[in-house]
């Protein structure tokens, strides 16, 4: 045979086993692990997944004779979504008219007359600031401009300048917070430079009435501004920081001074800024501080500048003139222990984040200044003679301005025993021109001694808002406060709340450092100390208020000492002012380095005492059954008795924002969207609501009515949405006028803070709403905030007085009315439960995660506090946020997508206790809430599963027939040629052997 016929005979030979099984083997072999591993993915992480595509159907059927009851537990006060929104819209800018405040207005400069045409300056003007980033963000694309604002009120803008502005910030981005990522973070303020106004100077003459200058301030979570503008990049002076005008705002304002007769700023941020050289400088001649206002708040701006509204805001913050001169400065931002490393491997930080920069050792941050935050700081230095109040501070906490004069007369007061309440009857007269409302403030100055328990000089103790007055009417309200709420907790003696004897003077003010012409103080005088200790505890508390944070507390001394942290006393504030800390201070003691390792489960589980709980066993018992049933009733024990441990565990594992189906049980899933200023999701756009203001414009309008509203037009969304929960409000403090986050937090005052937020969570909860009130707490710093949690260190008077009292207000004081069928008849009976949820913080109360402490989470919050409701974490991606230590300490929930978070320990008895214990509390609040909407005792269930299940299950079963066929065609194929293998060897033997 020549070459030529050997060779086409070889092309007809079929390929050998081994080169076919060589390409088919790891073809079936890739498809069978792709749809192994897509499989496990989409178990694993199916929280997630149903996040995005949904979670399934859950169909509820009532009985035939429950058909007909009423199971509407809750109604919306609207039609539709579309109707919500627009009375939304409408109450924004109700908020906003209330809480813009006038902080200065020279010779009657504003009102402006509506047909004023006006130039708007500053690169605010065209980028305003509406909130900041993170889970309080806002959807603001359809939001008011701040131009929309003005126009919308008559006034008319100079377009060519507004348009050179507009340019300017599209192109030269302002600085921003990359959450948790502050390589990523920049800190530019990004204000054009004044030359870039210099050819568009003609046309301020087109439009002369005012120079309108916006100056703008963003915030975001997971990073605080700077302290040195020098450092992050910026042109600046050295010392310069990020709250006060740079160097291109300061030619502006020369460059509106220059070239307006009137120049008005507006200041666009919900952090206080240092305005002393514009308070100051007679050529500025009114300013405007205007929060960050939401989805319509420029309408707002638009009319009090025009006098359509008068201005009736108070600031929620004291602005202070240096912020380097406050006693937090030194200590706020980056500290980290010398001698504690990470517990835990960085690999296992960056598998759950993407950013850029960890931080996996132990930070922290000490509260050296005490109780002696914001104005009781500067009201107490100045009443000490430590400083000249009149050049450290620049506007007063509660300071406001209006275009009317009112006049107070004190018109009654009533002083009760120790354990009831003062009283003070305030009437408010418009002497003015103009109808406007007027804001009351009780103010109490309590005993002290040098010496003794720290005490501010004056605390508010409460509030009021008039209604709308007309020139020369009067309205009559009246402030309350309970005798008891002027007692000032003693960590180091009594380790109890104590009223200590003395004269306490009662003051009606019209800011923190002013009292009101013609009223005088009240006396109140307690004969001897009252300690609440024991059974003796305050009427509010449900049981025995003592030292919890003993361990947080040791970190500090009354007097110098090696390794603790110098207490500020208002005995000398010379002696005590905060220091940035000493190197001992970054040497952790062995018992704070404790308390950084891993918590220890089976050491836990080793030292439970109790018995296990039962778990799967019969009931006809619906959740349903139990709406309005307290919450110790035994019926609960029969209901969690049947549920098995993978049911509760799976719930309690899979919390980001919901609470999961439990079907043998009929409980619904629930959804609980961010975020403070309105329901925002990253995970579902559809969520997204009318934006509302920045808390701190909220607090500004001093309105718990205000507060009320909104909280109920949430509830309306809330319903028209089928939502169930709410992540907010938020109570934190604004310790820093750094704190990134501030913009999310109501004011530096607790009672201010606690009042609103209560009226928030109080409006939400009658329409069968459960606010999560966050961040519980001390959480009043973004940086190093997560990766391994700071540790953060107080008194435990400063815990108790100033950073727990708005959660404390919230918790005793929140009431959700609850309409359940208490019999077979269908009977419509009412109950109420208190506050419903609360989310536990990233940061460590001294040494232990705040999420984990047991002091915290249990011994205050339920024990001390009577809180019934849940508790979930915040967002969990770290490891040092352990979920056996979470639902031990009371954290029930865990706010997680991620597949690695789960319970080490589910089968001891003490874990089998918590989680039982946790699913009770979840349980509890949800069947109290408008998840039960439309249900009826004795419903059935049928569950739908989604869309991508079926896919799921369908492309795997298609995918399994063909590997099955693949391997069945190659196994037949090489069974088939098995001798023609043997065939083609031994031609190829033999044609070799020939050729040789």
């Amino acid at each position: 045979m020549n070459a030529k016929a050997k060779n086409a005979d070889r092309a007809k030979t079929p390929m050998s086993n081994k080169k076919y099984l060589g390409i088919w083997v790891p073809v079936l072999a890739t498809v069978t692990v792709v749809t192994v591993v897509a499989n496990v993915g989409l178990n694993v992480a199916g929280g997630w997944v149903a996040s995005q595509l949904g979670s399934g159907t859950y169909t509820f059927t009532n009985a035939e004779k429950s058909a007909e009851w009423d199971t509407d537990y809750y109604s919306s006060d609207f039609a539709s979504i579309d109707e919500v929104d627009e009375a939304a819209k409408a109450l924004v800018e109700e908020i906003a008219a209330s809480g813009i405040v006038l902080a200065k207005n020279e010779a009657g400069a504003l009102p402006l007359a509506a047909s004023s045409k006006v130039t708007m300056l500053g690169r605010a003007a065209a980028d305003p600031v509406f909130g900041g980033s993170g889970s309080g963000s806002v959807d603001t694309n359809s939001a008011v401009t701040a131009r929309g604002g003005l126009e919308n009120a008559g006034l008319t803008v100079n377009d060519t300048v507004f348009g050179v502005i507009s340019t300017f910030a599209e192109e030269n981005p302002r600085g921003h917070i990359e959450m948790d990522n502050p390589e990523a973070s920049t800190y530019t303020v990004g204000e054009l430079p004044v030359t870039s106004y210099e050819a568009q100077a003609g046309s301020f003459a087109e439009n002369p009435d005012a120079g309108i200058i916006f100056i703008g301030r963003p915030g975001g979570e997971g990073g605080d501004l700077t302290q040195d503008m020098v450092a992050e990049g910026e042109t600046a002076e050295p010392g310069e920081h990020q709250l006060e005008l740079n160097a291109d705002e300061r030619d502006l304002v020369e460059l509106a001074k220059d070239s307006f007769d009137t120049v008005v700023v507006v200041v666009n941020a919900s952090t206080t800024l240092e305005m002393g050289a514009l308070q100051d400088d007679p050529e500025i001649d009114a300013i405007l501080l205007a929060g960050s206002p939401g989805a319509t708040g420029f309408n707002a701006l638009g009319r009090v500048i025009t006098g359509d509204v008068n201005p009736s805001g108070r600031t929620a913050d004291l602005w202070a003139a240096d912020f380097t001169a406050d006693p937090t400065f030194a200590n706020f931002g980056e500290f980290v222990y010398d001698n504690i490393e990470a517990s835990f491997p960085v690999a296992a930080i960056e598998t759950a984040t993407s950013n850029a920069t960890v931080t996996p050792d132990a930070p922290f941050v000490n509260y050296a200044e005490g109780i002696y935050v914001g104005y009781r700081y500067y009201e107490t230095a100045a009443a000490e003679g430590f400083l000249d109040y009149d050049e450290a501070v620049v506007y007063p906490f509660g300071y406001g301005l209006s275009y009317s004069d009112f006049a107070w007369e004190l018109v009654g007061s009533e002083a009760g025993a120790v354990d009831g309440t003062i009283s003070a009857t305030v009437e408010v007269t418009n002497t003015g021109d103009v109808a406007g409302k007027d804001v009351v403030e009780l103010y109490y100055s309590a005993p002290y001694t040098p010496g003794g328990i720290e005490k501010s000089d004056v605390v508010l103790g409460g509030f009021a808002k008039t209604g709308l007055l007309e020139p020369g009417a009067s309205e009559t309200v009246t402030l309350e406060i309970a005798v008891e709420d002027m007692a000032s907790y003693d960590h180091l003696d009594q380790q109890a709340y104590v009223l200590e004897a003395g004269d306490y003077a009662l003051t009606l003010r019209t800011d923190s450092h002013t009292v009101a012409p013609g009223t005088e103080p009240i006396t109140y005088t307690v004969d001897s100390d009252v300690v609440y200790s024991g059974e003796d505890h305050r009427s509010t508390d449900l049981s025995e208020v003592t030292n919890r944070f003993d361990d947080v507390s040791a970190q500090f001394s009354t007097e110098p000492t090696e390794g603790k942290v110098l207490s500020m006393s208002r005995a000398d504030f010379a002696g005590t002012f905060p220091t940035a800390p000493t190197p001992d201070l970054f040497v952790a003691s062995d018992a704070t380095v404790e308390d950084f390792k891993p918590w220890d489960h089976e050491a836990q589980a080793a030292a439970f005492d109790g018995e296990d709980p039962t778990t799967d066993a019969a009931t006809e018992t619906a959740l349903v059954d139990l709406r309005g049933l307290p919450k110790d009733d035994p019926a609960w024990d029969s209901l969690l008795d049947s549920l098995s441990t993978g049911d509760m565990t799976d719930m309690l594992l899979n919390g980001a924002y919901q609470t999961a189906a439990i079907g043998s049980i009929a409980k619904p899933a629930t959804v609980e969207p961010d975020g403070p200023a309105g329901l925002s999701s990253f995970i579902n756009s559809s969520i997204n609501g009318v934006a509302y203001p920045s808390q701190v414009l909220i607090a500004q309008t001093w309105d718990v009515e205000l507060g009320s509203a909104m909280g109920t037009m949430i509830g309306n969304e809330v319903l028209q949405k089928d939502l169930n929960g709410w992540y907010a409000p938020a109570v934190n403090l604004h310790r820093s006028p750094f704190g990134g986050r501030n913009f999310e937090y109501y004011s530096e005052d607790p009672l201010l803070s606690g009042a609103l937020a209560t009226a928030v969570s109080n409006g939400a909860a009658s329409k069968g709403v459960y606010t999560m009130l966050k961040h519980f707490a001390l959480n009043e710093q973004e940086t190093n905030r997560v990766n391994n949690g700071i540790a953060t260190w107080a008194t435990e008077q400063t815990i108790r007085e100033v950073y727990l009292k708005p959660f404390e207000m919230v918790v005793k004081d929140t009431s959700m009315p609850v309409r359940y069928i208490s019999d077979d008849e269908g009977t419509i009976a009412e109950t109420t439960i208190g506050a419903g949820g609360i989310m536990s913080s990233f940061n460590r109360i001294g040494a232990v995660w705040a999420g984990g402490s047991e002091a915290l989470m249990t011994d205050v919050l339920r024990g001390e506090w009577g809180f019934e409701g849940f508790a979930i974490s915040d967002f969990n991606l770290y490891p040092y946020m352990n979920p056996n230590q979470s639902i031990s300490a009371g954290t029930d929930l865990t706010l997680t997508f991620q597949p690695s978070k789960s319970l080490a320990d589910t089968e001891s008895a003490k874990a089998r206790t918590d989680i039982r214990e946790a699913t009770h509390n979840i349980l509890f609040t949800v069947t109290n809430s408008n998840a039960m909407n439309g249900i009826a005792p004795g419903a059935t269930v049928d569950y739908t599963p989604p869309t991508w299940v079926y896919v799921q299950i369908g492309a795997s079963i298609l995918l399994g027939l063909l590997v099955a066929g693949g391997i069945f065609m190659v196994t037949r194929r090489v069974r088939r040629h098995r001798g023609a293998d043997s065939s083609v060897v031994a031609t190829e033997t033999h044609d070799e052997h020939v050729s040789a």
